[in-house]
């Protein structure tokens, strides 16, 4: 099935330095319809000990390890044969949607997908990102996200329904020319930092500098990407993408508030141009071994056993 999608091929070139016409005109459209279904684990009949090729998922995953394996030493390797592998290869990741204000008051929007959180206490978030310009001349010129992040910003996740906008917010767009115009998106003031929030956004936190570290490279001693940490100062989430509260109550969950990622509908990144969402979340609880230790014992006990395995 083809999309009805019609694109100018001079526009697209224009706008995504590409034919996006060739690059998406045999996909099918983008299914919004179908519900987030949460399904019980891949394997819900393992046990203590079994060995993954011992459930029916497992066995056939381990058939693909016959075609070998390929090792890429990335020392002397190309860099950029090295970042695409990785950016393909660590996935799924989330996007942190970064806000931030220059000293002379140009506001920015920036994504960046090799992010994550660092901790609850104190609450802590990070993000890298690469000097764009170290490889031709040496000198250190970052996104602006990164030059303009001295004290405050703000990060934003995605979700599915304004997906394109934040795309197009990685545009290599002049220092003084700002993104908020081009994709689209709405300010919304922060509570404790200069920065605006992105009014789409459905999860959003305003964070602090808490801590950069300059990446130099080992063997050239280029400064070659630096590493934001930001103290989360507020968290604004909206009511409509969160778990009901009765829900939780009657689950027992210790959490008073829970986003539910069927409502959220965040992407991810998965390398090259493509992103993700999550369609069917599987639930898998996790045991303590000082209500299950015994049990475990038990089972795995009663498991080499039955295979003659020694202790």
């Amino acid at each position: 099935m083809s999309s009805n999608v019609t694109i100018d091929p001079d526009v697209s070139s224009t706008l995504y330095g590409r034919d996006l016409q060739s690059c998406i005109e045999n996909l099918p459209a983008f299914n919004s319809n179908d519900p987030v279904a949460y399904t019980q684990p891949p394997n819900p009949g393992w046990k203590f000990g079994m060995k993954v090729e011992e459930t029916e998922e497992g066995r056939k995953w381990v058939e693909g390890e016959k075609q070998g394996w390929k090792r890429v030493d990335t020392e002397g390797e190309d860099w950029m044969k090295v970042y695409q592998l990785m950016l393909s290869g660590i996935q799924p990741r989330p996007i942190a949607f970064v806000s931030s204000v220059s000293e002379d008051g140009v506001d920015n929007l920036a994504p960046f997908s090799f992010f994550n959180a660092v901790g609850p206490f104190p609450p802590l978030v990070s993000y890298s990102a690469m000097n764009l310009t170290w490889e031709t001349d040496g000198t250190s010129k970052f996104k602006d996200s990164v030059e303009n992040t001295t004290k405050e910003f703000t990060v934003n996740m995605i979700s599915i329904p304004w997906a394109e906008q934040a795309n197009f917010a990685s545009i290599d767009t002049p220092h003084d020319v700002s993104e908020w115009e081009l994709t689209g998106l709405t300010k919304m003031e922060s509570t404790h930092v200069k920065a605006p929030r992105v009014k789409e956004s459905a999860f959003s936190m305003e964070c602090e500098l808490f801590h950069t570290y300059d990446i130099i490279h080992p063997k050239t001693k280029q400064h070659t990407g630096t590493v934001v940490y930001g103290l989360v100062k507020c968290i604004h989430v909206r009511n409509d993408v969160l778990v009901d509260s009765k829900e939780l109550e009657a689950s027992g969950h210790k959490a008073k508030i829970i986003v539910d990622p069927a409502k959220i509908r965040t992407i991810a990144r998965m390398g090259d141009i493509t992103y993700g969402h999550v369609r069917e979340p599987f639930r898998l609880p996790r045991s303590s071994w000082e209500k299950d230790g015994e049990v475990v014992k038990k089972v795995v006990d009663e498991y080499k056993k039955e295979k003659g395995l020694g202790n």
